[in-house]
């Protein structure tokens, strides 16, 4: 998948509902579709709990994650997906391409280290947010972390 075009149109959005989402399509089913049709593996596993639901699906060669804490305004969708384990050699000049890559290439995800690893992520509160915003999310992480993760294991490896 290319960055060029990242959003397929899975989802329309209908301004006339209160959460954007049509009258029959919630924020659960809404990223179910969406998960659904990049997962071409049927690798999908759903866990619902008291602090909201999460996803895990494969994307090409990467793992992709989706977060919904809940249904309120200040809930928050959270997509992410691993490219890189660290530590790795020159992790300097990762850092640097990294940041060159978040100016450029990322469109509303970024790339970001945390726990020990490099992924590419994407954040947003549920307020008014669309089916084609959740869409556009999704693909987005998937694409870049896959476009990505093979490229930078080879320059970047593990020490």
């Amino acid at each position: 998948m290319t960055s060029a075009s990242p959003t397929p149109d899975i989802l329309e959005s209908s301004s006339d509902e209160t959460n954007a989402l049509g009258p029959n399509l919630s924020l659960v089913d809404a990223i179910e579709v969406v998960i659904d049709s990049l997962d071409s593996g049927d690798t999908a596993l759903v866990s619902h709990g008291k602090t909201g639901h999460l996803w895990k699906f494969q994307y090409g060669s990467v793992e992709v994650f989706v977060k919904l804490t809940g249904s309120s305004g200040e809930d928050v969708l959270t997509v992410w997906a691993e490219v890189l384990r660290l530590p790795v050699k020159n992790e300097a000049a990762l850092t640097r391409q990294l940041l060159e890559l978040n100016w450029n290439t990322t469109f509303e995800a970024r790339f970001a280290i945390a726990d020990g690893q490099v992924s590419v992520m994407t954040t947003r509160s549920v307020e008014d947010l669309s089916a084609a915003e959740i869409s556009r999310a999704i693909t987005i992480v998937a694409g870049i972390a896959d476009e990505h993760d093979d490229r930078l294991l080879a320059e970047f490896p593990a020490t």
